[in-house]
């Protein structure tokens, strides 16, 4: 009988071992998580991929991301283009996946009549790499800024620790990637605009 009760425990014993080890993380907040790692740091990067028209801005300053601000369900990382300041990419969990926002703001700091278009995401996407195609709200904002070619717009973020990460936009014969070297931390930028100096 003792024999049998401690075999019993002991096969219990393995069950939830085996159950605990099959638990996995989801893909998406192993994603969150692999960016969240490089919080207060800033990394330059260089285009990779670029076909849109105006590509100059980006081909021709040099472009770094921060890792400014980060929570368990939001990320702020500034876009810093030369000696523009604008643009903070948003990452926000919504609790049906991760939404990314384009926050652009003047240089007075108020938002730029484009600012807040972006993406949600459809489906688990991987530990390493996550698609936004455009929402409803974007969508709207494209028809009204008469940009009808931006509808099928899909911004999609790739992060490998410890190697890169990479921003990159597509839509039918167009797209736009920019790499940074995440083995290669930089001084931080200025604050962006329209955010406070302090954190």
């Amino acid at each position: 009988m003792v024999k049998q009760l401690a075999v019993s425990f002991a096969l219990a014993a393995g069950s939830c071992q085996l159950v605990a080890q099959t638990v996995s993380v989801p893909a998406q907040d192993q994603f969150f998580e692999n960016i969240a790692r490089y919080c207060g740091q800033a990394f330059e990067g260089r285009v990779t991929e670029a076909n849109f028209t105006g590509v100059e801005t980006f081909t021709e300053n040099r472009l770094v991301m921060h890792v400014r601000r980060c929570s368990d369900d939001r990320l702020e990382i500034p876009f810093h283009i030369g000696d523009n300041h604008s643009r903070t990419w948003i990452l926000t969990k919504t609790g049906s996946g991760i939404q990314l926002k384009h926050d652009h703001r003047t240089e007075e700091g108020v938002p730029d009549n484009a600012t807040m278009y972006g993406g949600h995401t459809v489906d688990a996407g991987w530990p390493h790499a996550q698609s936004f195609p455009a929402d409803d709200f974007s969508k709207h904002d494209f028809i009204r800024r008469r940009q009808p070619q931006s509808l099928w717009n899909t911004w999609h973020m790739y992060i490998y620790p410890g190697e890169f990460f990479a921003y990159r936009l597509t839509r039918e014969g167009r797209e736009l990637r920019v790499d940074f070297d995440l083995t290669k931390p930089v001084d931080l930028p200025p604050t962006p605009w329209g955010y406070e100096d302090t954190e």
